[in-house]
């Protein structure tokens, strides 16, 4: 898979971006930026090193993605052998019947009040 020969190691967001969980290299740098990555537990950088073994956490689109590094590589690959490279532990989104419903105002009705607006928020759990 990798043209390097021995490559133990790689950029985090040339893996990210080989590995087809970002679609350019450069989303994949400003999620590093913003903090939404981890390796092992830390915040990191788009130059941290990803080494076998490593699990990743990328938070984006309301959800969080966990994988785990088994194969390194350099070059970005088709699909299916992109998903060859880690192993993916992330949780099964919820069901639509367990997510709450978005309220729906009827048009013309304006902003809401402060009491609506305060039953909204613990509608939410805020």
């Amino acid at each position: 898979m990798s043209d390097a020969p021995g490559a133990e190691s790689t950029r985090l967001d040339r893996w990210l971006w080989c590995a087809r969980l970002f679609r350019t290299r450069a989303l994949a740098a400003a999620a590093c930026r913003s903090g939404h990555v981890r390796i092992n537990g830390t915040h990191a950088k788009a130059a941290s090193t990803v080494r076998v073994g490593d699990e990743i956490r990328v938070r984006g689109d309301g959800r969080e993605r966990i994988v785990v590094v088994a194969q390194v590589i350099v070059k970005r690959v088709g699909a299916g052998p992109a998903a060859e490279c880690y192993v993916d532990h992330t949780p099964p989104p919820p069901a639509p019947e367990e997510t709450p419903g978005v309220p729906i105002r009827d048009r013309g009705a304006g902003r809401p009040t402060k009491r609506e607006r305060r039953l909204l928020e613990q509608l939410r759990g805020r």
